[in-house]
């Protein structure tokens, strides 16, 4: 392993404010190694720090989370040891990365263990956007298991893929609310998309990643303010996660117990917040 190219987290999570209904599902984190047991890919775009299961299990402990969705990281690449690992070591689901040419038995390995999705990065710093070919063949691997697919796009990605979007038939679950530009207002060609797709009743939206698209970070008003807008456009098909343990992040590391307080101003009574940490999760990852 080479140094690390991206800080860890904020080593010191602040007790949240808000207390989470039983059941809360963190529905986007990540978990890092160990390295000596789940080494990074050879072909990885980034280093992070470790952040084993058990790190994630302690967050989540002093947060309130009680369920979790483990998203595949880039520098794992398509070997999902550690995945698989954490998936039969609690109440969790995943979003894998898979290929046209991962084997069927491998699809059907990842589905038993509680895999629910395939990850699309159209982002650069995790490398080539998949061709239409690519995604066809990730769409024709997954569709029989009814998994979704998880959208990583930024700026005007959204807008850009919006028809590739609209034409897949499997339900669409976007990442950090599409890391779009909130320079350019919630009149944005790419806010805009993304509501349309909402309103197709087979896209959902993660809330997450306010630390990733505030205007002027550590205010996080206005990424709330949209998470907000899209929670009561959509307030049946939007989850919430940390984005734990913020990968890739340079500049501003978000407190994990802020973002957990950001909640009160995105979800601000007990029947919203419940959906959107309990219920929603529920459905869109296939929890028992």
């Amino acid at each position: 392993m080479t140094e690390p190219t991206c800080p860890g987290p904020d080593p010191d999570p602040k007790r949240p404010a808000l207390t989470l209904p039983p059941g809360a599902c963190d529905a986007h984190c990540h978990i890092f190694g160990p390295t000596a047991k789940f080494p990074y890919a050879p072909d990885r775009t980034f280093t992070p720090p470790e952040a084993p299961l058990e790190d994630l299990q302690r967050l989540h402990g002093f947060l309130g989370f009680e369920r979790a969705v483990i998203v595949q990281s880039a520098c794992h690449g398509t070997d999902h040891s550690a995945l698989l690992d954490a998936l039969s070591r609690g109440s969790y689901r995943g979003v894998a990365l898979v290929r046209p040419d991962t084997p069927d038995a491998e699809i059907a390995r990842l589905h038993e263990a509680g895999v629910r999705g395939a990850r699309l990065h159209f982002t650069p710093h995790l490398g080539p956007a998949p061709s239409a070919e690519t995604i066809q063949g990730i769409v024709d691997k997954i569709r029989p298991y009814g998994w979704h697919i998880a959208l990583h796009v930024a700026g005007d990605g959204i807008a850009d893929h919006e028809d590739m979007v609209r034409a897949l038939p499997l339900p669409v679950v976007v990442d950090h609310m599409a890391r779009v530009d909130l320079r350019q207002g919630l009149d944005s060609r790419a806010v805009t998309a993304l509501r349309r797709l909402l309103d197709t009743g087979s896209v959902w939206v993660k809330l997450s990643g306010a630390d990733r698209i505030a205007v002027h970070p550590p205010e996080l008003g206005d990424a709330a303010v949209l998470a907000r807008l899209l929670a009561e456009h959509a307030p049946e098909r939007v989850v919430w996660g940390t984005d734990f343990p913020h990968p890739n992040t340079h500049g501003f590391m978000p407190n994990d117990g802020d973002l957990v307080n950001l909640l009160a101003e995105i979800a601000p009574d007990e029947a919203s917040l419940r959906r959107l940490l309990v219920d929603n999760p529920s459905r869109c990852f296939d929890f028992q």
